[in-house]
């Protein structure tokens, strides 16, 4: 959610996505800052200097990132969010950290397939 909100909000977009992970952290940051104190406030430095860098470099990238690239790219993302569901729902366990990269590999399958 986070890195294909900030897209849609640099290429021009609105950022509905950002707007409901926003309600999402708030609800969890809540929940954790009960427990953990409050370096969870803290928490938020990094979430805007990584946010914040993808939607300034998605709006210097709008050239690249066109239509069909940003729709296979949302498409990646879901079968991301499938591959999470799978592992808490305790079908297969798959390292979708380390499939992060992917939602960037496909800007370049594009090219070479296109």
């Amino acid at each position: 959610m986070a890195i294909m909100g900030a897209l849609q909000d640099g290429l021009g977009g609105k950022p509905t996505i950002l707007y409901a992970k926003a309600a999402l952290d708030g609800v969890a940051s809540i929940a954790l800052t009960s427990t953990l104190g409050i370096g969870v406030a803290f928490s938020a430095i990094p979430l805007l200097l990584y946010q914040g860098g993808i939607t300034l470099a998605a709006g210097v990238a709008k050239t690249i990132l066109t239509d069909p690239v940003v729709t296979e790219m949302n498409a990646v993302g879901g079968l991301l969010i499938v591959a999470i569901a799978f592992d808490l729902l305790g079908f297969k366990r798959l390292p979708v950290g380390n499939l992060l990269p992917s939602v960037f590999v496909v800007i370049g399958l594009l090219w070479i397939f296109t």
